[in-house]
């Protein structure tokens, strides 16, 4: 016997997206789920060209010209003062650069002695803007002074109190160079007094002088900076600004 009891609607057939077909009915009658997201395939792409592109700043090729810099390095310190000068009367503009067709001119006379592929090698590697010029300065500044504190030199073979703290060189800019290369001749001729000197400021024996003292003891030795490039070199050997030079790391830089 029938129930009077009205049936329930079932909450999970409502729902369904369609309801099953009546025999005889067109599929098109039956209604559809409705999108809830646009097909990838219907967006519209941005042509590659329109995009906005990054502009990935030049950095000049990672050469390994230790071997060529180390076979001319000693021929270069004993006339780098002169080939200096001749790269300076080339550079017009006064930017530290020169064609490499001058540079090549240069080391012919200088004899030092390098091939065809070495120069090219070596021009590579100081084209530091892409510019087709050699940046005569770093060159130079390479085979003259020692900039990084792991390399080799007397100071290294003396007892060196190290440092607490590793202490990380700051920006070499042109001035920089010039200002190092300029001092160099008299570092070289008093450093061993001069860093007696050093030592006997440094109370606490830290391997670290205040910068009035480091710059007394220049004073002293005769080392002549402008303010400008005395802020150079501080620049270097103070990156962290903590008023304190590593007076050590400031010879070895001369002591190859």
């Amino acid at each position: 016997m029938p129930s009077d009891t009205p049936v329930a609607n079932n909450p999970a057939s409502a729902s369904n997206c369609s309801t099953p077909a009546e025999p005889g009915s067109q599929l098109s009658s039956q209604p559809s789920c409705p999108k809830t997201a646009s097909s990838a395939f219907g967006r519209s792409k941005t042509p590659i060209s329109s995009r906005p592109h990054t502009a990935v700043a030049w950095s000049p090729p990672l050469l390994n010209c230790e071997p060529i810099e180390n076979k001319i390095r000693k021929n270069i310190q004993h006339s780098w003062r002169e080939i200096l000068k001749e790269c300076k009367e080339k550079d017009v503009s006064q930017l530290g650069e020169i064609p490499g067709s001058d540079f090549s001119a240069i080391a012919e006379k200088f004899n030092l002695d390098l091939s065809k592929e070495e120069f090219s090698q070596i021009t590579t590697k100081y084209d530091i803007k892409n510019n087709g010029k050699f940046a005569y300065y770093e060159f130079l500044q390479c085979c003259v002074l020692s900039l990084k504190p792991q390399g080799s030199s007397v100071l290294q073979r003396m007892v060196v109190q190290k440092l607490r703290e590793p202490r990380n060189p700051g920006p070499q800019s042109l001035t920089f160079f010039k200002a190092m290369l300029k001092i160099q001749p008299q570092i070289l001729y008093c450093w061993r007094p001069m860093r007696r000197s050093f030592k006997s400021y440094d109370k606490s024996r830290t391997g670290l002088l205040n910068i009035q003292d480091f710059k007394q003891v220049l004073r002293e030795y005769s080392v002549n900076l402008s303010e400008e490039e005395f802020f150079h070199i501080l620049e270097f050997y103070d990156k962290a600004l903590t008023s304190k030079v590593s007076y050590n790391d400031f010879l070895r830089a001369f002591l190859q």
